[in-house]
């Protein structure tokens, strides 16, 4: 008598795509498992997502979609949310509002022609400015700015935008958008939203910690995420999106962000 084979099991296909999996390479090990626990909340909300993505075309390019998590889980202190990645391949870096065309900060007129493009980052820099005394909010212009800058190259200031990640990255900035991904055919508020498991589980995580991190949330699309349970476990600190001009006299990211001195060299 002859014996039928046992049927082999099947294997069952991830419901995360290969190229988004793949990103993960660029996250600290300490982040990986949560980060896939928060894909698979994403793909379990809603399942065509991730897939249509992954075919897509999005910024940030270069496998860069969860390069913010290279910095380690532990030495998170601070949550910085901001809208969506720049709508720029060059610009988009995966790292909240560090625009990767900038170079040097500074010019002879002031700020960079490539830090005045970017309009966030230029108001973040001019608010530093005024939380430090160089520049008053009443006067940022470019008249105010070309001393400041003159002197930025002499007096131990930070020259280039990479020192300036750095200097965020050592006070324990976690530099996140509330959208992960940048389309042009795609409300980045649609995007948001698909994306909102997924920072569900990381502020989850965050907020296990013994010393739960800052929130610091910029603009109506990351505000958004107070509405998840585990963002009240948090501390939290609200401004408009730096690209509106009143951020630069904002008191309570002058208060926040001026005892960091961000703009000295380390």
């Amino acid at each position: 008598m002859s014996v039928s084979p046992i049927p082999a099991s099947p294997i069952l296909a991830s419901p995360i795509p290969a190229p988004i999996l793949a990103a993960l390479d660029l996250a600290d090990a300490s982040w990986r498992p949560h980060l896939l626990r928060g894909l698979e909340a994403v793909a379990a909300a809603k399942p065509g997502y991730l897939p249509a993505l992954a075919v897509d075309d999005y910024l940030p390019t270069r496998g860069r979609l969860f390069a913010a998590f290279a910095q380690p889980l532990e030495r998170v202190r601070y949550v910085l949310v901001g809208e969506g990645p720049y709508p720029r391949a060059d610009s988009a870096t995966g790292v909240c509002f560090m625009d990767g065309a900038v170079g040097a900060l500074w010019s002879e007129a002031g700020l960079s022609k490539p830090v005045n493009r970017a309009t966030s980052l230029r108001n973040f820099m001019k608010m530093l400015l005024v939380a430090d005394g160089q520049l008053r909010v009443e006067d940022t212009g470019a008249a105010a700015l070309a001393p400041v800058a003159a002197a930025a190259r002499g007096n131990g200031a930070i020259q280039t935008l990479s020192q300036l990640q750095d200097n965020l990255t050592a006070q324990g900035f976690l530099l996140l958008n509330a959208a992960l991904v940048f389309r042009r055919h795609v409300a980045p508020a649609v995007d948001a939203r698909a994306w909102l498991p997924f920072l569900h589980t990381v502020l989850g995580v965050l907020a296990e910690r013994p010393a739960p991190p800052t929130l610091v949330l910029w603009g109506k699309i990351a505000e958004q995420l107070r509405s998840l349970p585990e963002a009240a476990r948090l501390p939290q600190a609200l401004a408009p999106h730096p690209y509106n001009l009143s951020f630069i006299g904002h008191q309570g990211m002058q208060r926040l962000f001026g005892p960091m001195a961000l703009l000295r060299a380390r």
